[in-house]
């Protein structure tokens, strides 16, 4: 009975040992036929390096002053110089590459111009005026490097305390300044843009831009074609045809042109005709200080103002931002078409309504 016993289990222990090496075989040959494609390998992807992106709008840099953009990113510290606005000093030179053009009275119902100069400094500039107290207190607060030849007596307070960087025509008529002979003093001081950077030099200045103005800019002209239609604007100083500005807005350029006394303003040094995306005319309070009819002028209260750009005009104000004179609308600041602006500064008690005239 034993042996019977261990003969079938001897058996089954063979049947065992062959079912599971048949198993084993066909699990091996299920393994060999597995496709190539299922296979899982662990494979190292090597990125390819971004390439440079091409320039487009993105990489583009708005300038400070004029909102124009540009592939190079400028960031020169602003020139603001005094130029001579007699009419024995015209035409100006340096004036066509100014971002924006200040036009002040001076005394004796004669203006000057602050040139500020950002995005480009001219080879010339002049002819070099004598400063004023609020020509300084600009200079200040858009801490610009300020350029002048001469000065009132607050002015000379204020650069002999070094309230701005500066260089004065004063102290180095004849080296920095040159005289042309072609004109008499005191309608005939210039100053090279070489020689601005030279000043900037001896006096420690830095060249780099420490303040951005709070400007705002239009994308394209035709997003700013919104107001009273513009197209040929009168501006008055006061009754001489010799400060009486003229500006007619050509749709071809886009820009508006400036004419006194029926002559074109154009630049001595390039021969270049003034070309301006934005005509902009504020309100001040003018006190006059002294016999000479020098003037005081509030530039930091703020006022009425009235914006004229791609053929069209808006009344609007305007308010000191942070040191700049910025044209404000709703509470925020108005938007300019990209390009140059001239700047006109009336006293309030002519008014715009007096002094600004303006036709389709």
């Amino acid at each position: 009975m034993i042996g019977k016993k261990r003969g079938w289990l001897l058996g089954l222990a063979i049947m065992l040992l062959l079912l599971s090496a048949c198993s084993k075989k066909e699990k091996a040959g299920a393994e060999e036929n597995v496709p190539e494609s299922e296979e899982i390998e662990e494979v190292e992807i090597e990125e390819e390096p971004e390439e440079e992106p091409e320039v487009d709008g993105s990489l583009l840099y708005r300038a400070p002053f004029t909102g124009v953009l540009t592939e190079e990113e400028k960031w020169a510290r602003p020139v603001l110089a005094t130029i001579n606005n007699h009419p024995h000093a015209r035409p100006q030179s340096g004036i066509s590459q100014a971002d924006i053009v200040y036009e002040f009275m001076a005394e004796g119902n004669v203006t000057r111009f602050l040139a500020l100069f950002q995005s480009e400094l001219p080879e010339t500039v002049g002819p070099i005026r004598s400063a004023r107290d609020y020509f300084i207190h600009l200079a200040k607060g858009m801490d610009a490097f300020y350029v002048a030849h001469g000065y009132s007596p607050d002015a000379q307070k204020l650069l002999a305390n070094r309230f701005v960087e500066n260089v004065n025509g004063m102290q180095y008529d004849g080296t920095l300044f040159k005289r042309s002979t072609d004109r008499k003093a005191p309608h005939n001081s210039y100053i090279t843009g070489e020689n601005i950077n030279i000043a900037m030099e001896k006096v420690g200045a830095s060249d780099e831009i420490a303040k951005v103005p709070p400007f705002a800019f239009h994308e394209t002209v035709e997003d700013a074609k919104i107001g009273d239609s513009a197209s040929m604007i009168v501006v008055r100083f006061s009754s001489s045809q010799d400060f009486i500005n003229t500006f007619s807005y050509d749709p071809e350029s886009e820009t508006y042109n400036r004419m006194v006394n029926s002559i074109l303003t154009v630049d001595k040094a390039n021969g270049e005709q003034v070309g301006l995306s934005n005509i902009i005319v504020m309100e001040a309070d003018h006190r006059t200080i002294d016999n000479v009819g020098r003037q005081s002028v509030d530039i930091e209260r703020g006022g009425k103002a009235i914006l004229f750009k791609a053929g069209v005009a808006k009344e609007l104000e305007w308010k000191n931002v942070e040191g700049f004179l910025v044209p404000m609308e709703n509470g925020v600041p108005a938007k300019l078409v990209p390009g140059k602006t001239w700047i006109h500064i009336i006293p309030t008690y002519s008014g715009i309504a007096k002094s600004v005239t303006y036709t389709p």
